[in-house]
């Protein structure tokens, strides 16, 4: 399985097993960063055995079509693993939709590095994967992610209160969605 999408400053491929030890090290360079805004963590998250599971599972997710799950690299610094980006929940028939989720090294925020990766994934998932529908869940705290979904075009369609179970407690979501402006009906619907 091959997929690479190549922006200005960065390389997004598959996220598969032979990425287990960059995970890990993704994960336990930014434990602190993502505490707030991540699920608790299972166990052995900072660890390439568990890296090696979970990725496997996101080869066949992949293969069965159902996820798609990208690693971003700069291409000044192409051994380290600075974001990644989870197309989820693909759903087909008359929904065409995917769940967007993403996460960036702390050390890599502010640049506009996410900015790029989504642009190019949401280039993929409207062209590509020809979804009619992208949904993003954020924080309402989180300013900086509500931020970037609004210049990427996302539009608020409501509040989830108690959402997810987030550091400690259950918490509200914002959620929004992109619709794909030249989605081709005739593929749900035969004329």
């Amino acid at each position: 399985m091959h997929l690479a999408l190549n922006t200005e400053r960065l390389l997004l491929v598959l996220a598969t097993p032979r990425l287990a030890a960059d995970h890990a090290a993704y994960f336990a360079r930014n434990d602190a960063h993502f505490r707030p805004w991540d699920p608790p963590c299972p166990p052995g998250l900072l660890t390439e055995a568990h890296w090696l599971q979970q990725l496997a599972r996101a080869e066949a997710d992949f293969a069965a079509g159902t996820a798609v799950r990208l690693v971003a690299f700069t291409r000044a610094a192409p051994r380290q693993m600075v974001a990644r980006i989870n197309l989820t929940q693909i759903a087909r028939g008359p929904f065409q939709s995917a769940m967007l989720g993403y996460a960036i090294d702390a050390a890599h925020e502010g640049q506009g590095l996410m900015r790029e990766a989504l642009t190019a994934v949401i280039g993929y998932a409207f062209g590509e994967l020809k979804l009619h529908r992208l949904e993003a869940n954020v924080r309402p705290e989180n300013l900086r992610s509500l931020r970037l979904l609004e210049r990427l075009g996302f539009e608020r369609t409501g509040l989830a209160p108690r959402y997810l179970f987030v550091d400690g407690a259950w918490r509200d979501h914002m959620q929004h969605q992109r619709i794909n402006p030249d989605f081709d009906d005739k593929t749900v619907a035969p004329a």
